[in-house]
């Protein structure tokens, strides 16, 4: 199993966050994700949530550009 990783430089946001966050299990990374969700971002830790963060993984490394948003 390979690395894998969330980038909040992918979601618009008012704090505008770079941070990008890597582990090698999925269920790492999104204990971790959540936490940073809950407290930066002030979102309730909902099954919603969760899915989301889910959703937004990606396998490797966050690339060091930041990546293009959709208009």
């Amino acid at each position: 199993m390979g690395r894998k990783f969330i980038d909040c430089r992918e979601v618009p946001s008012d704090v505008k966050c770079s941070l990008a966050l890597v582990a090698d299990t999925e269920g790492e990374l999104l204990e971790a994700a959540v936490q940073h969700a809950v407290t930066v971002h002030h979102h309730q830790d909902t099954p919603e949530l969760r899915s989301q963060i889910r959703s937004a993984m990606h396998d490797g490394s966050p690339p060091a550009a930041a990546p293009r948003r959709s208009a």
